[in-house]
């Protein structure tokens, strides 16, 4: 009886140290990223307005790894071929701070241009003398009237002139986001809700159990007669 006292105690201990799991695994995600949700949000090599390289394409993003009160250090682009990670800056007040990790941060886009090598003499064949090369996109900006793509061809970053912006996909995947209704802080998730009824039963079960025992370990006890003394 004394053994299986101990155990029911035992027990009773375990069902108390039952873990709760965490209300929410992604807080645990060191990952912060900014959106470019406007059409001006430029990537810098300094902190300085005079080293802007391109604009970020609008509604793409950009990992943050520092927050300053002017600028963000910034990556954009990850180390995934034909890609190359950029490290560099942002000015804070121009990015919108999400709380999520997005499905696809950076715009991932080939361009190909097309180039005509110069002949003086005009005796050159155009299908010898036209030059398509294919580059992967990170951005643009205007220099005067000439617009130029900055990109990246496997080995070299630079700028080549364009004649065109670049049409891609906007990602609004922030827009739903921010619109999704916020849960009520004291609502419980479905895992916790479980682990916690567990709980109260099994808790539950091992009371019963021990008032019963009580009950039948007084019940066995006999009462001591007191014998007549003679005199």
């Amino acid at each position: 009886m004394k053994t299986f006292v101990i155990s029911l105690m035992l027990l009773l201990a375990a069902a108390l140290a039952l873990p709760v799991p965490a209300a929410d695994a992604a807080a645990a995600d060191d990952k912060r990223y900014a959106v470019a949700a406007t059409e001006d949000v430029w990537f810098y090599t300094g902190e300085s307005e005079e080293e802007r390289l391109f604009l970020i394409p609008y509604t793409y993003y950009v990992r943050v790894l520092d927050e300053g009160e002017l600028y963000c250090t910034v990556e954009y682009q990850a180390d995934d071929a034909p890609y190359k990670k950029l490290l560099g800056y942002c000015r804070t007040e121009q990015l919108l701070f999400v709380d999520f990790v997005p499905a696809r941060p950076y715009l991932r886009r080939q361009v190909t241009l097309t180039y005509t090598l110069p002949d003086s003499g005009g005796l050159s064949d155009a299908e010898l003398t036209t030059v398509e090369r294919t580059f992967s996109y990170y951005g643009e900006r205007t220099e005067g009237a000439q617009l130029y793509y900055y990109v990246f061809d496997g080995e070299t970053f630079g700028y080549v002139p364009a004649e065109e912006h670049v049409e891609f996909e906007h990602n609004t995947d922030y827009l739903e986001a921010m619109a999704e209704p916020e849960p009520a802080p004291e609502e419980e998730t479905e895992e916790t809700s479980s682990v916690n009824v567990v709980q109260i039963v099994v808790i539950c079960i091992l009371c019963v159990a021990a008032v019963a025992i009580a009950v039948l370990v007084l019940r066995g006890k006999k009462p001591v007669r007191s014998e007549p003394s003679d005199f």
